[in-house]
């Protein structure tokens, strides 16, 4: 077992660290749960990190935490971040195959629908033409989405090809390989509202309608949270596409059509402002539980990272 995880040497083990980027409120309330139960906990600002990728342990590199759980929200400093940790035998919630993958939402949607999960119709496309042929393919009005970016920004309802053109042009003018990559899904009436469910470990433990008159239903672009009741068929779906990513802690966006619930997305670093306000649970306490949970199977086990 690695010295460094087997706890006897360290009267408050686990130490925690919090990846972060800023702390928002989610943030303070996740250390302050920490410090309420007694953990030495530390927040690891990555625009601070000086990562030396030439150190064998954590310790060695400085930094001295026993489990480290990711709030960053700069998704490139992440994930250099987290397969770092991977290599110093430091479990991370989540693992970072899991926010890589979580952070590009074509591989999201693939992980998504190998799981048969239902999830709308996506295309991707790599040249102005080719997307303008996969909103052909979808159908008016077509929606163009980022592979990367979170919030609502950046998202388009297009509702013809002149349209689509004028906006696929400009993406393509913005600078990052990524705009290059076109994500064109099918459009999809939603009854005003979608469903964000926060699933830890193996329950959903709460979940909000988001509601707003705006096609886009997301809390950053003023959509209204109401509590929202966790079926069995809601649990079940939520946990499926959890597993699908590998994570062990996400945000779940499910969306109520015809054929059933439909997955949007999983957002292994989703914030719950919003949803807090619908619930009595401590979203914030039951992060931290996992946290620990994690860091005690990791050193039972003998590994760094459970997946």
């Amino acid at each position: 077992m690695n010295e460094m995880h087997s706890g006897a040497q360290y009267a408050g083990w686990p130490r925690l660290g919090v990846l972060v980027s800023h702390l928002r409120l989610e943030e303070k309330l996740i250390l302050q749960a920490a410090r309420a139960k007694g953990y030495d906990v530390t927040p690891l600002f990555d625009r601070s990190l000086v990562i030396d990728l030439s150190a064998r342990t954590a310790e060695a590199a400085g930094i001295h935490v026993d489990v480290v759980l990711d709030r960053g929200v700069v998704h490139s400093r992440a994930e250099y971040t987290l397969n770092a940790f991977e290599r110093w035998g430091i479990p991370t919630v989540n693992p970072p195959k899991a926010t890589s993958l979580c952070d590009d939402k074509a591989l999201c949607t693939l992980a998504i629908e190998e799981a048969g999960l239902l999830t709308p119709r996506t295309l991707l496309a790599f040249s102005v033409d080719a997307a303008i042929e996969a909103c052909e393919t979808v159908g008016y009005p077509a929606v163009l989405k980022p592979i990367t970016g979170s919030w609502g920004r950046l998202l388009a309802k297009v509702n013809g090809p002149d349209q689509a053109r004028v906006i696929l042009e400009q993406k393509e003018q913005l600078g990052s390989f990524h705009h290059q990559i076109f994500y064109v899904q099918e459009f999809i009436e939603k009854p005003g509202r979608d469903i964000r469910v926060y699933v830890i470990g193996d329950r959903a433990i709460a979940a909000s309608y988001r509601s707003s008159e705006h096609w886009i239903t997301n809390s950053a672009r003023g959509a209204v949270s109401t509590s929202c009741p966790i079926t069995p068929e809601i649990e079940e779906i939520a946990l499926k596409a959890k597993d699908a990513v590998g994570a062990m802690l996400a945000g779940i966006d499910l969306m109520e059509t015809d054929d059933g619930y439909s997955v949007i997305e999983v957002n292994t670093g989703a914030e719950f402002k919003g949803l807090m306000g619908t619930t009595d649970i401590d979203i914030a306490a039951e992060i931290i539980d996992e946290v620990v949970r994690v860091a005690s199977r990791a050193r039972t086990n003998g590994v760094a990272q459970v997946v």
